[in-house]
């Protein structure tokens, strides 16, 4: 019997093990097994293959039984998800559902999810800015959080990295805010973008109007070619799964190229419970799992461990990764494990009208992206009453307008003849908020789920830098609209609550000194070096960018350290 449990143990022993299958777990698979590293990957989802499980990317609007649209009783059984603009009947499949995975809310929290190998890299927006070196050095300046351990010239090369097999569209724009990455040819600004852009250009010397950068093929490279994808064919339906692989998701790409080596195992369907650690070696040593059809516990085991579960998962893992050496959570020497979560603010919007010029025109198909307005306030000095800034999308069309007046047949000749109304343009912000000790996640000491795992409990709310951020967007763009020529200019406040934004980050923070942070400048836990965290659970602060492209880098860099230098 002995030597059963022997070889039981060595068939659940790998060189690596990923907690994740999401965008920077796949990442980190990828980067792993290319490294010759046995790699397990855990997910706590049902499987999900490139082209094979995408049930409706090439059904058309009729196909669907409510047209696109979520049934009534179907949006009151999910509250939170049905809030999502992609939760829709054509990809509803690839959320979680409220009802099946819920948490507590001490505060308002729309936590967005997606359990499914893939993760929510089959359900991202897609939109990949890298970080300047404001953003890194922004916490040591403003004083908002902690130093960064980091700084932009030490993840520039793994931005370039990521980039060139991703495949990322952009312009160059010379920009220091917004650095300049490894582009395939950018999608066009529409021409009231292009009047807007030269009008910012024109009244302002530190704005600019661009075009947004964004993880779409436009021009395969071999490397892409290589992976089985091809060029974005703007069907803007990419929340179904691309079958082109048009869009990086793990599922077209690192996930499938990590398999191609032979050393990736990966299991669906696999609830982490916590992290085993070992306390004669003084390190962790494996992973305890809930099977989720079964309920039965196993363990894996491995030298190297990345934790990629998403920012709010990770925090509720290694919190409940408890030891005599560890008794608050793996690496949780402070104490701060799971607070100054932070996310972005996308309550501010504005809209206007614009009818002075381009009346014989109009757009012509889709873009997966839009224009693009990169943080201007606090870049070089503070210069407002609120910390740090925003950066905003922006983006023009022109729709049919009609006149549905009358009844019978004088109402059917009406809807018959429509016309094009003016230019309608919109800006949506994307504002930094600040991390906070008293903006947190916790376990439950009571209340678990099916699986046995504490529920999480979610404190997360918008303070004073929130409301004046948004105060000062809506004055500022106003105020641009107004320069551009632009009318029937109106802002709205949609007063969401955080999470909707699904760019939670924080709790695991990186950072110099392991009395105030809980990762090093490589990733890893302070006080348990085999264990690294690269979801946005490390991040420091959040800057204005889409964060997934620096989760990329930071797993790739993590991964080749790893390599170096915990396994040796």
């Amino acid at each position: 019997m002995a030597n059963l449990n022997i070889d039981s143990k060595k068939e659940r022993t790998y060189d690596a093990i990923v907690i994740g299958s999401g965008i920077s777990g796949g990442w980190s698979a990828k980067e792993l097994t290319e490294r010759g590293l046995k790699t397990l990957v855990l997910e706590r989802g049902r499987d999900v293959k490139h082209n094979v499980d995408y049930p409706t990317t090439n059904m058309m609007p009729w196909e669907f039984k409510h047209r696109g649209q979520i049934p009534y009783e179907i949006q009151q059984e999910n509250p939170v998800v049905s809030k999502c603009y992609a939760f829709r009947e054509d990809a509803m499949h690839f959320f979680v559902k409220d009802k099946e995975h819920p948490y507590i809310q001490d505060k308002p929290f729309d936590w967005i999810r997606g359990y499914q190998v893939g993760g929510k890299s089959l359900l991202w927006a897609r939109q990949t800015q890298r970080w300047s070196e404001f953003d890194f050095e922004g916490p040591k300046r403003d004083g908002f959080a902690v130093d960064w351990p980091i700084r932009y010239k030490d993840l520039a090369p793994w931005y370039s990295h990521v980039e060139k097999f991703a495949g990322i569209s952009g312009n160059k724009d010379g920009l220091a805010e917004l650095p300049d990455g490894e582009f395939l040819p950018p999608i066009e600004l529409t021409c009231v973008e292009k009047h807007f852009k030269e009008q910012v250009a024109k009244h302002y010397g530190n704005r600019h109007v661009i075009i947004a950068r964004c993880a779409h093929i436009t021009d395969p490279q071999p490397i892409h070619l290589e992976q089985g994808r091809t060029q974005c064919q703007h069907r803007v339906l990419c929340q179904r799964g691309c079958p082109f692989g048009g869009y990086f998701s793990s599922n077209a790409s690192t996930l499938p190229w990590a398999a191609r080596t032979g050393k990736l195992t990966l299991r669906p369907n696999s609830v982490v419970h916590s992290i085993i650690y070992d306390e004669t070696k003084g390190k962790a040593v494996g992973v305890q799992v809930i099977d989720a059809l079964t309920k039965e516990a196993v363990e894996y085991y491995a030298p190297i461990i990345f934790v990629n579960a998403a920012a709010i998962n990770t925090n509720l893992i290694l919190l409940n990764s408890k030891s005599n050496r560890f008794q608050n959570g793996l690496g949780n020497d402070n104490g701060l494990m799971g607070k100054y979560v932070a996310f972005h603010n996308y309550r501010a919007r504005i809209s206007a009208e614009y009818d002075e010029s381009f009346m014989e025109s109009t757009t012509k198909g889709r873009r997966p992206t839009s224009g693009y307005i990169p943080r201007f306030r606090n870049v070089y000095k503070q210069e407002t009453d609120f910390l740090r800034g925003y950066a905003a999308g922006f983006d023009s069309n022109r729709y049919n307008e009609m006149d549905n007046d009358g009844l019978g047949a004088s109402l059917k000749d009406k809807l018959a003849q429509t016309k094009l109304g003016p230019w309608r343009v919109g800006s949506h912000m994307m504002g930094e908020t600040i991390p906070k000790e008293t903006n947190y996640v916790a376990l439950d000491p009571t209340v678990k789920d099916e699986w046995g795992m504490p529920q999480l409990k979610i404190s997360i709310g918008y303070d004073d830098n929130d409301e004046k951020m948004i105060k000062d967007f809506h004055e500022q763009l106003s105020e641009m609209y107004t320069k551009a020529g632009f009318k029937n200019i109106q802002t709205f406040d949609s007063k969401q609550a955080p999470g909707l934004d699904i760019h939670e980050m924080g709790g695991v923070r990186m950072g110099r000194d392991p009395k105030t942070s809980l990762l090093n400048e490589w990733n890893q836990l302070h006080a348990c070096k085999n264990v690294f965290v690269t979801d946005g659970a490390c991040m420091t602060s959040t800057s204005t960018q889409n964060p997934s492209l620096t989760y990329m880098a930071l797993s790739a860099r993590a991964v080749d350290y790893a390599v170096k230098n915990v396994k040796a």
